[in-house]
């Protein structure tokens, strides 16, 4: 479907649990280490975190829709992920061995990739290439909340890049992005689960857009 995007701020690295504890007084995180992605934090303290950062800052800070995401996650590339056809450990933080469970094989790799590591845990932001917007760490390592709440397809998205709501489905949100202990399918740049909003587990984090 088509978005017409406009113009926003986002920021370069998921929230750090430095940046988060500066402006929340405390750290939620599993992983610990200051520099690692803030986890095991719900959508609404993403959603406070945003407030009390506009309220400092004196600027708009918020979490992006997910068509603002998807966007900055692809800067412009029309590949699976915004390196290329597919993902190595070197470039992201995702789970690159195969499980068996249950009778099912989870491949480790994505298309005609290589298996990789499986760090099974956050690590710095910032330790892979940022993509051509300079925006770091869209792949894996933690999955990012978004404003909009839960739509099984795109029947009826707005066009203009704004959140998407509905009442009847506010306790379930969008995130994005893939994680450090998911499989590498799912951190494409078109890949999207949900979660509960009071929901927060060390597979999660955000990233804040500031609007222009």
């Amino acid at each position: 479907h088509t978005v017409n995007i406009q113009p926003f701020f986002m920021g370069k690295f998921p929230v750090t649990q430095k940046q988060y504890e500066v402006i929340m007084g405390r750290n939620r995180s599993h992983f610990k280490g200051k520099n690692k992605p803030v986890e095991c934090v719900t959508w609404d303290n993403a959603e406070e975190f945003c407030s009390k950062l506009s309220q400092k800052s004196k600027k708009t800070y918020r979490l992006p829709s997910e068509a603002e995401w998807e966007y900055a996650c692809r800067a412009r590339t029309k590949t699976p992920f915004y390196f290329g056809e597919t993902i190595t450990t070197d470039l992201a933080n995702y789970r690159g061995i195969d499980l068996n469970h249950q009778g099912n094989l989870y491949p480790g790799n994505y298309g005609s990739g290589p298996k990789g590591e499986y760090r099974e845990q956050t690590i710095d932001v910032g330790s892979f290439p940022a993509n051509a917007f300079g925006l770091h760490g869209m792949h894996g390592n933690v999955w990012e909340w978004c404003q909009d709440t839960w739509h099984e397809n795109y029947n009826g998205a707005p066009t203009n890049s704004t959140p998407w709501f509905d009442d009847y489905n506010e306790s379930c949100r969008v995130i994005r992005g893939g994680s450090w202990c998911f499989f590498p399918d799912s951190c494409r740049s078109a890949s999207r689960d949900h979660c509960n909003v009071f929901q927060g587990n060390y597979n999660i984090g955000f990233r804040v857009v500031c609007s222009l």
